[in-house]
C-alpha cells in the first residue's frame, strides 16, 4: 500500500442518553474503558501507523492516564472535540495538517464502536488504498418505509439498493482535507459522517464488507450485547 495509514478516533461526545454520569466511552467492561478496546483494535494493527484521539476536553487528562497505563504507543497525540461530531472530526483533519503527506490516509472510527475485527480494518484499508475513499458497510435486510410525519408511512425504500454504512471509514487524506476546508468555507457542520460530506462535494461513496457486530454503544442494553461479543471469538465475528 502507497501512502501510510493513520486514525482519527472520535471521542468528542458525552454519553446523555446513557445517563452515567460519565462519557460512555470511558464505562469500563469487564474492568476496561470501552476507549481502551477501540484503540487497542488500532494499536494492533500492522498497518496502522499513528492514532490521534479526538477527545471531550474535560476528560483528556483521564485519556493520557489511560494510554499511559495500557501501553498504547500509537496514540500520538490528544485534541480537543468540536461542538458537533462533524466538528470533531474536522478539528482531527485539521490537527494533521502539517504531519500527513497528500498521498496518507485517514481512518475515522467511533470510540463507542469497539468490536472490530483486525479484518474489517483490513478490508476497509483495502479499499480506500485502491479507490480513495470505503465505509465500513452491511447489506440492508429489514424492510425499509419512507415516513413524512415518523408515525405511519405509505412507501416502501428499496432494501436492494441501500447499504447500512458506520465507522470505520478510510480516505486519502489530501481528498478528506479538502472536503472539509469546503464545509469550512460554507460554514456547515452537520455532516455527522465523512461519507456523508464527500456526497455533497459530489464524489462517490465505495463500501468495505464490515460486519453487524461493529456496535455502537448508545444505551445500557448495549453494553450487554457488548460483554457478550466479547466472548465470541473474532474470526467468528467477521465471515
Amino acid at each position: 500500500m502507497s501512502g501510510k495509514n493513520y486514525v482519527i478516533l472520535l471521542a468528542g461526545g458525552v454519553g446523555k442518553r446513557m445517563g452515567a454520569g460519565i462519557p460512555k466511552q470511558f464505562l469500563k467492561v469487564e474492568g476496561k474503558p470501552l476507549i481502551v478496546y477501540s484503540i487497542e483494535n488500532f494499536q494492533r494493527h500492522p498497518q496502522i501507523e499513528k492514532i490521534v484521539v479526538v477527545c471531550v476536553k474535560e476528560w483528556i487528562e483521564q485519556l493520557r492516564e489511560l494510554v499511559a497505563a495500557y501501553g498504547l504507543t500509537k496514540v500520538a497525540w490528544i485534541v480537543e472535540g468540536g461542538a458537533t461530531g462533524h466538528d470533531s472530526i474536522r478539528n482531527g483533519v485539521f490537527f494533521l495538517r502539517d504531519k500527513l503527506q497528500a498521498e496518507d490516509y485517514i481512518v475515522v472510527h467511533d470510540a463507542v464502536r469497539p468490536v472490530l475485527p483486525q479484518k474489517a480494518i483490513g478490508e476497509v484499508l483495502r479499499v480506500a488504498h485502491e479507490k480513495g475513499n470505503a465505509s465500513s458497510s452491511i447489506a440492508c435486510h429489514p424492510p425499509i418505509v419512507y415516513t413524512e410525519d415518523f408515525e405511519s408511512g405509505i412507501r416502501d425504500v428499496d432494501r436492494e439498493h441501500v447499504m447500512l454504512t458506520a465507522s470505520p471509514q478510510a480516505f486519502r487524506y489530501s481528498l478528506a482535507l479538502r472536503c472539509y476546508e469546503q464545509a469550512e468555507r460554507e460554514d456547515r457542520h452537520d455532516f455527522t459522517f465523512t461519507s456523508s460530506l464527500l456526497i455533497h462535494c459530489g464524489e462517490r461513496v465505495y463500501f468495505a464488507k464490515g460486519t453487524a457486530s461493529n456496535i455502537k454503544i448508545t444505551t445500557r442494553a448495549d453494553l450487554a450485547l457488548f460483554r457478550a461479543l466479547l466472548r465470541i471469538p473474532e474470526e467468528e465475528l467477521y465471515d
